[in-house]
């Protein structure tokens, strides 16, 4: 049984074979949305983009990203702007990201909204 280890929460739990991210951690407690999305959000359907995570290890046991999932990084600024602030982390969508084995996740990634030398 993999296990999921969300690291912002310091909670690791198990998730059955080919589960989402988004329903392992809505079965566990762990909060992915922030803001307005806590409330309205597309229910996992992959369109809103708000359940956006960083797999920070076990990128080899998640599903391969879709064509749904790589469109919106262009379609939806928000999300493009955490890919692109973060070029060497694998931003995902938990609601269209499958586990296979263990993983690590970081929820609620940040946005770099100026570039890491903006002000210099």
């Amino acid at each position: 049984m993999p296990k999921v280890k969300f690291v912002n929460e310091k909670v690791t739990v198990d998730a059955n074979q080919g589960d989402d991210l988004r329903t392992v951690a809505r079965k566990n407690g762990v909060q992915l949305y922030s803001g307005p999305h806590k409330i309205v959000n597309c229910m996992g359907m992959g369109t809103c983009c708000s359940c956006n995570v960083i797999i920070t290890k076990g990128k080899e046991n998640v599903s391969k990203k879709g064509v749904l999932e790589m469109l919106w990084k262009w379609l939806n600024p928000l999300l493009g702007l955490k890919i692109f602030s973060n070029p060497e982390k694998e931003v995902r969508l938990a609601c269209q990201t499958r586990v296979s084995g263990d993983v690590e996740v970081e929820t609620h990634p940040p946005i770099n909204w100026h570039g890491e030398k903006f002000w210099n």
